[in-house]
């Protein structure tokens, strides 16, 4: 009893999605535990447990799951854009993650603080190899929201205790230190991680030493490549006008940018290299995302495991919306698409290449990166054994894909681009639309860290040598693309990679070598929620402004799918859809993109269908949101005098370009 209810008070946990992150919402803890608890393997291992659900997976609600997370982002968007690159639409006082992540820590901490010394006290009964994981993995976690807070609010306080209620306690307690210093932090939890947990867990779909290994990897390439790019800014310690220089406690720190940036990419190309080397790719790509059991992938470090139980917590519906026409209010965007390279290893512009046009989904995917059609579906495509809720079911009683859902009158059922997704997509019709579904989740991937080691090793060494070769060749392969990558980069001319935000880095477009390095890492991981913070640490934002993101090819051919469907094997004629002028209440049988008043040549504009959304005049970026500001309601709550509203002697500041006062933009928007 006395254990449920301690359960109950720290572990009220689950994941809430904000633009397109996901951030902790815990509360925190409001009682401690009687002294008999976590003094057996048991409570170590349960108590661990209750964090699993804050790793990214499908959840248990409607929805894509873990496959729209690059939303709000150049690859993916939903019918309206992220509020963070709208001018107007971002205020102080939208996020609370500030006191989410302190929460969260503290539930760490409370374990930390107690059971590693009871272990070395010989106070804890058990198998000692399991007992010792369980604290890895509580090290690990502790880890893992550390790096949330560091992606998005930069410098953050380091706590390895919890604190009591003394007012001046937690007010110097919330000190901020430098990111580098968080960062060295994570490292050094990891490495604790690392060391305490085994190769092999004592059960099932949990974590692994290599989960750390792979995470410390990830966490130190963020930082070596984001001190690099936002160096000489207020976004790293001592950079022109850093906040933290105002404050007396941090008078006088030292910073050497060079020997932080060499350390995080040393530290990224070693952890990343202890991966790589342990686990082989898959041969399957797709099968890692739509499987029921990934257990025996040697790729596949960690997933979450659904079942087909009526328990609503054992399963998700990401299954339904892709077998539903690839809907669930996301699409790939043509940016997306056009990165993807020719099987034969040359961009689709080059000479030779073979592309064949983008007016139809025919001409598109013939002869491109197998991967395109493994996450994008096409016309002729199988979506169900069953099929539900699927216009387009042929003879054989199969439902199948012949055009993405842009005219949905409801968003969660509508595709916004015209390229729907097929990543995760499973076609038993024991999961077709209405039916909730039990794929598998990849939580950590092996092949992170082969892409994680090339851009290391080239950032830091400026050629492609190390294991480089081995592992650019071995991601090539598995997908079914020429293994020549520096034809793909002697063949890559950047005047033509305007659209991939992340060819540019603080403005200005990177060179071919590394933007390939880029290019490949967003094929490889796209829809599994890395993207976003890849653009924020490559500072791959600034140029952003007034950008309208673009669609399908629409206005060329496709858009006499939806005028003239004519798929003749289909049992039921498909409805002809009639085109209207976005924002006009008038049938316009003969619309084009020289009488819609809101077109611009002949890509969709997902924006442009409703003169009231607020992407509608495109999507502009603010460099202060490289990190979210901290609400007004925690500087009340540290200032000097306790109960005194003068924020101005909070122990902590605000992040550049933020106010502290709730309900304000920040400069320049």
């Amino acid at each position: 009893m006395k254990k449920t209810i301690f359960y109950s008070l720290i572990f009220a946990a689950g994941l809430t999605t904000t633009s397109c992150n996901d951030y902790l919402d815990l509360e925190p803890i409001t009682s401690v535990p009687t002294t008999e608890y976590l003094y057996a393997e048991g409570d170590l291992g349960a108590y661990a447990a209750n964090l699993y659900g804050n790793l990214p997976s499908h959840g248990n609600g409607y929805g894509l799951g873990l496959f729209d997370d690059d939303n709000g982002t150049d690859n993916q968007t939903a019918a309206s854009p992220s509020t963070l690159f709208v001018t107007g639409q971002t205020y102080v006082g939208d996020y609370d993650l500030w006191n989410s992540y302190f929460s969260v820590i503290r539930a760490a901490n409370y374990f930390l603080e107690r059971v590693p010394e009871r272990y070395e006290n010989g106070e804890i009964t058990g198998l000692d190899a399991n007992i010792r994981h369980y604290i890895g993995e509580m090290y690990f976690f502790r880890a893992y929201f550390y790096y949330l807070a560091l992606t998005n609010l930069g410098d953050f306080p380091i706590l390895t205790t919890t604190l009591t209620d003394d007012y001046n306690v937690v007010r110097e307690a919330s000190q901020r230190r430098p990111r580098n210093e968080v960062a060295r932090f994570i490292l050094s939890d990891l490495d604790l991680a690392y060391d305490y947990m085994l190769a092999t867990p004592p059960m099932s779909n949990r974590l692994t030493r290599d989960c750390a290994a792979l995470m410390k990897s990830r966490v130190a390439l963020f930082e070596g490549t984001w001190e690099k790019y936002h160096a000489n800014t207020a976004f790293v310690p001592n950079g022109p006008g850093w906040p933290g220089a105002e404050m007396s406690y941090l008078s006088g720190y030292e910073y050497n940018a060079s020997e932080e940036i060499r350390f995080f990419l040393q530290e990224a190309i070693e952890a990343a290299d202890i991966v790589a080397q342990g686990h082989g790719l898959y041969g399957d790509y797709a099968a890692m995302f739509n499987s029921v059991d990934l257990s025996g992938m040697d790729e596949i470090l960690l997933w979450r495991q659904y079942s087909t139980s009526s328990d609503a917590t054992s399963t998700h519906w990401t299954v339904d919306y892709l077998q539903r026409n690839g809907s669930g209010n996301t699409g790939y965007t043509r940016s997306m698409v056009d990165s993807y390279l020719m099987e034969n290893g040359l961009p689709i512009y080059a000479a030779g290449s073979g592309y064949e046009g983008d007016d139809t989904y025919e001409h598109l995917f013939s002869g491109r990166d197998p991967r395109m059609g493994m996450c994008i579906d096409k016309t002729g495509d199988l979506l169900s054994e069953d099929p539900n809720l699927i216009e387009y079911v042929k003879s054989d009683g199969r439902g199948y894909f012949y055009r993405s859902p842009i005219f949905e009158g409801q968003l969660e059922n509508g595709n916004p681009t015209g390229y729907s997704l097929r990543k995760g997509l499973n076609t038993s019709g024991d999961m077709h639309p209405t039916l909730p579904s039990y794929t598998g989740c990849p939580t950590f991937r092996a092949a992170e860290a082969y892409l994680n080691y090339i851009e290391a090793y080239y950032e830091l060494n400026g050629n492609l040598g190390g294991n480089c070769d081995t592992y650019w060749k071995a991601l090539r392969s598995r997908a079914g693309v020429s293994t020549d990558y520096q034809l793909t980069i002697n063949n890559t001319d950047m005047s033509k990679e305007t659209l991939d935000w992340g060819s540019y880095s603080i403005g200005k477009q990177v060179d071919a070598t590394l933007y390939n390095i880029r290019r490949e890492r967003r094929i490889e991981l796209v829809s599994e929620g890395f993207r976003f913070n890849d653009l924020k640490r490559w500072r791959a934002l600034d140029q952003v402004q007034n950008v309208h993101l673009q669609g399908f090819n629409f206005w060329e051919s496709m858009y006499q799918l939806y005028t003239n469907p004519t798929p003749e094997d289909a049992m039921t004629p498909l409805d002809p859809i009639t085109l209207q002028p976005y924002g006009e209440g008038v049938n316009a049988p003969n619309i084009s993109s020289e009488t819609d008043p809101y077109a611009e040549g002949k890509y969709y504009l997902p924006y442009r269908k409703n003169p009231n959304n607020i992407g509608f005049d495109g999507l502009n970026w603010n460099p202060a949101k490289y990190l979210y500001p901290i609400r007004n309601y925690e500087f009340r709550l540290t200032t000097e005098v306790e109960g005194d509203d003068n924020i101005d002697t909070s122990s902590i500041y605000q992040n550049p370009g933020w106010s502290k006062e709730d309900g304000t933009l920040p400069e320049g928007d």
